[in-house]
């Protein structure tokens, strides 16, 4: 699995930013959340299967001291679809600003 992993954080650091990301309704099961993609970021096969298959997200997982962005692109209503795949550069690269600049709002060195 492609990831981009952000790890040696402080256990008080985690804290702060597993309660952002339960504040914000993010949260899957425990330690693993949802980052749902802008629909102007879907490629054309998950922008055409996006009311069967979508809304479309990234997952986030999150440990002692770290935090893992799949670079996955998974759809909420299918686990196996043509348009599940992994993250185009566009899509990554928004992904890992939204989760770097999260950690920047939360006083979290990166």
């Amino acid at each position: 699995m492609r990831a981009f992993v952000i790890d040696e954080i402080t256990p008080e650091d985690m804290e702060k930013l597993e309660s952002r990301l339960k504040e914000q309704e993010l949260l899957s099961i425990e330690h693993l959340y949802h980052f749902n993609l802008p629909p102007a970021l879907l490629s054309p096969m998950q922008q055409e299967h996006a009311p069967e298959c979508g809304p479309f997200y990234m997952a986030v997982e999150t440990g002692r001291d770290w935090v893992r962005l799949e670079l996955l692109v998974r759809a909420k209503r299918i686990l196996r679809c043509a348009c599940i795949a992994y993250a185009t550069p566009a899509q990554q690269e928004h992904m890992i600003s939204y989760l770097e600049n999260l950690l920047t709002d939360l006083s979290i060195p990166l």
